[in-house]
């Protein structure tokens, strides 16, 4: 009889984790053959919208919901390791594949933690669906353990929120919840859904379509306004056609590589933008904006007809309102989101609705239309625009001495071009030397914080898309400091087998920092200095990964080269940069878009 229980229990440890959950639910359940609780019916509306991933962390006020995830096999759950983290994986996930990301947190601390996160999305109009934990409904309102009011905290960083109070609301409102983030301009979508309501019971029904009389979004464009930009834009002397982020998120990429095509203009993107139009293309001028290029910000201030696209005209874009607007010039914009249009600068010829839709709208009249671009004025154009190219605004100066951080990422750029890569970036200086000098031609390949500007993100978004694109490469661009907001996702990147690639370009400083300290605040370097960092190699290697430290030039290109080798591993790069080299060009605050600083020799 001993032996038999010592050889059950041998059994039982034997059993691997998949073996024990289908011994678990093969075992009867009441609400199986009854109406489904709450947190079956959620369950069941995620399956219904063919959500695969879910990022999240348990606690008391979502169990009922982790015990229904527990008795499905469609939707695989993540366990991350901070609920910020959560967020984020879920916002890598949908800016990489354009569909709902979906995050699951507990009430309280569950919802304060994710905060960031939601903020960091709805910064960046990222189509989200997050599931918050609350306090059962008799409860609510009287400081019950780990209550926060998640609607109110919520409320200014949401497209919208919801909080159920009754278990029968709650399929259609998550149908509301995945149709409000995904159409429109898109944007986070909070439902709040408190203890009790995931355990009642209630009848099953996810609607098809669902209608909302007070969200309509617009769709076409007016054909009268389309009509007035084609004439405006054919008349042009100095044209030029500037987009953002909204162009990869309406998937409109194919439309404005077309109507350049079509018009010979020149194009640049934003920072969210990068990857709409192919950046090498001649006709691509770069970024444009606080550390655009010389050529892009110039042709900006100076064009007669400019094009907006899926773009805010934000500071870090146009720098001085006033300075931009000294210059005249004609502006057509098209947005999705009319709040949008004349925000900050007013415009001639406003275009509300979906960007390729009024693409298509565009391209189809230019092509009926008899007139043609002016092609002496825009020879004369281009002829200009190659002269502030010819400043070479990105050119710096390598060594064989210290490792540039320019380098790092042009060599990067040269291994993995013909590659299908994927580049995350954390926010400071290696986020704009990222975007600088990692030439992306195609869209939804550069992974970043632009709006809100977080500092972590790049190792949770390298997760998030690593699940969605498991045969690219993902690499995550950070720095010492923005990497160990959010280190701790490296556990989860060796349960889940994510194997990213981490390179860390350590110049010992918050580098961001220390370079506007140094130019506008004498060089009083106050809390900028990393003077307690660990061992980032032996700490990859605690995680169980690989870790490798470069501290030459010429150790650079085969450390990208082993790390892109080991595939199925995750590889910490610590690259030991120079710790004095700034981000050129510059327009520092309060000053116009053209009155750049290209380096040092300007101060």
């Amino acid at each position: 009889m001993v032996f038999r229980q010592r050889n059950s229990q041998r059994f039982e440890m034997d059993m691997s984790a998949a073996e024990i959950k289908r011994a678990a639910t093969a075992q009867p359940h009441p609400s199986q053959s009854a109406e489904p609780n709450g947190s079956e019916i959620l369950v069941r509306c995620l399956q219904a919208e063919g959500v695969k991933y879910l990022w999240g962390y348990p606690g008391g006020a979502v169990l009922y919901i982790y015990d229904a995830l527990y008795k499905q096999e469609t939707i695989e759950h993540v366990l991350v390791r901070h609920e910020q983290a959560a967020i984020h994986a879920a916002d890598g996930y949908a800016r990489a594949t354009g569909d709902v990301g979906v995050a699951l947190v507990t009430s309280g601390p569950g919802v304060t933690n994710a905060v960031t996160g939601i903020a960091t999305a709805y910064m960046d109009s990222i189509p989200m669906v997050i599931i918050t934990g609350q306090v059962p409904t008799p409860a609510i309102g009287l400081d019950a353990f780990q209550e926060c009011d998640t609607v109110g905290i919520t409320r200014p960083i949401v497209k919208h929120n919801f909080l159920v109070k009754d278990v029968r609301e709650l399929a259609l409102t998550m149908k509301k919840a995945f149709h409000i983030a995904r159409t429109g301009r898109p944007g986070p979508v909070v439902v709040d859904v408190p203890k009790d309501v995931s355990l009642k019971t209630a009848p099953f029904h996810y609607p098809a379509t669902v209608e909302m009389r007070s969200y309509s979004p617009a769709k076409k464009g007016h054909s009268g306004q389309i009509r007035k930009a084609v004439q405006l834009l054919l008349q042009a002397k100095r044209p030029y056609i500037y987009t953002g982020g909204g162009v990869i998120l309406g998937n409109a990429s194919a439309q404005l590589r077309q109507l350049v095509d079509l018009l010979g203009y020149p194009c640049t993107n934003t920072l969210m933008g990068l990857g709409a139009f192919p950046s090498t293309d001649p006709r691509f001028l770069g970024m444009l904006g606080m550390h655009g290029t010389y050529e892009a910000n110039m042709t900006m201030q100076n064009c007669d007809v400019l094009l907006a696209v899926g773009a805010r005209f934000d500071d870090r874009v146009i720098g001085n309102p006033k300075h931009f607007a000294s210059v005249e010039r004609k502006i057509v914009h098209v947005d999705i989101d009319p709040s949008s249009i004349s925000k900050r600068v007013k415009v001639d010829i406003p275009i509300v609705g979906d960007v390729k839709e009024v693409l298509q709208e565009l391209i189809s009249q230019i092509k009926e239309a008899q007139a043609r671009p002016d092609a002496q004025a825009l020879s004369a154009w281009w002829k200009q625009i190659a002269e502030w190219r010819g400043r070479e605004c990105l050119k710096y100066k390598n060594s064989d001495e210290v490792i540039k951080p320019q380098y790092v990422v042009e060599k990067l750029w040269e291994l993995t071009r013909e590659r299908d890569t994927y580049i995350t970036s954390d926010v400071g200086q290696h986020q704009m030397w990222a975007a600088q000098y990692y030439r992306f031609d195609e869209p939804r390949r550069w992974i970043n914080s632009g709006g809100l500007g977080t500092m972590g993100v790049g190792l949770p978004y390298a997760m998030g898309i690593k699940l969605a694109k498991p045969d690219s490469d993902v690499f995550c661009i950070t720095g010492e400091g923005s990497i160990q907001m959010c280190i701790q996702e490296l556990s989860t990147c060796l349960q889940y087998k994510t194997p990213v690639k981490v390179i860390s370009l350590n110049n010992r400083y918050l580098g961001m920092v220390r370079q506007w300290q140094e130019l506008d605040y004498g060089g009083r370097y106050s809390h900028s200095y990393m003077e307690a960092l660990p061992d980032f190699v032996k700490l990859a290697e605690a995680y169980g990964h690989v870790g490798l430290k470069i501290e030459k030039p010429s150790e650079v290109e085969p450390a990208l080269r082993e790390a892109i080798r080991l595939k199925d591993r995750t590889v910490f790069l610590d690259i030991r940069t120079d710790p004095t080299e700034n981000v050129w060009p510059m327009v520092q605050a309060g000053k116009g878009i053209s009155e750049m600083l290209l380096g040092s020799e300007d101060l």
